[in-house]
């Protein structure tokens, strides 16, 4: 069995708010055997993963770590809805920021992306975009810690380390996209060849894009701001 299914049967029981032995119970197995299994101290059988599928409601590709959705399927472009979808996970309530923010985030990387897609190179968007997941990582930790109820099983990086190692990771990420964009890539990247098609200027971002160029503009203003206050404080 691997690293992950100890991970993942003791978040699903705790998630439910059951005590191992209420699980062990339902499960069959007694209360001793569970909290090996949940250790990785003793590996189960193939049959005890079913059962334990079946009463969570999960696949087993989700209990061995091999799919992070419940049913254990596999994303595809098809798969993922619009930012914009209808539906109550697009409704936010509290106040107006929360979709103010996301709608100036949202629109600039709608820009972002076109371009990365007029740079024609693969390396340059898994780093990007790469980037681009960390950062979300992070500040999605950052939220989910707000609650102590909150299970620590749920991510497989240490939250001591996490931030630090995302960091690190998001630092490797901005590296390598500056080696490609500047034409001095790294470890078997190619450089961009379109770099016509990348020309950006005011004008052309109003043309190009005249319902998201108000957003990237605004989003640059609002990034450089918070920067010169941090370098403002740091040189007086």
């Amino acid at each position: 069995m691997n690293a992950d299914f100890p991970r993942v049967l003791t978040l699903l029981r705790k998630e439910r708010g059951i005590s191992q032995k209420q699980a062990a119970a339902e499960l069959g197995i007694s209360q001793a055997l569970l909290s090996h299994y949940e250790k990785g101290i003793r590996e189960c059988g193939l049959d005890f993963l079913i059962r334990c599928a079946d009463f969570y409601g999960v696949s087993c590709d989700y209990l061995l770590g091999r799919s992070p959705d419940r049913t254990g399927s596999k994303l595809t472009v098809e798969d993922i809805p619009e930012p914009d979808s209808l539906g109550k996970e697009n409704v936010f309530r509290g106040g107006i920021l929360p979709v103010l923010n996301k709608k100036l985030i949202a629109n600039s990387l709608n820009i972002l992306f076109d371009l990365l897609s007029k740079a024609e190179n693969k390396s340059l968007v898994s780093e990007v975009s790469s980037f681009l997941m960390l950062s979300v990582y992070r500040m999605f930790r950052v939220v989910y810690a707000v609650n102590p109820k909150n299970q620590a099983g749920m991510f497989t990086v240490p939250k001591p380390v996490s931030s630090a190692y995302a960091s690190a990771a998001m630092e490797i990420c901005e590296a390598n996209a500056q080696a490609i964009a500047t034409g001095q890539p790294v470890g078997g990247m190619e450089p961009v060849t379109q770099v016509e098609s990348l020309a950006v200027t005011t004008e052309i971002l109003s043309q190009n894009y005249p319902l998201f160029s108000s957003s990237l503009l605004n989003l640059i203003q609002n990034s450089e701001d918070r920067i010169s206050s941090v370098y403002s404080v740091k040189k007086n």
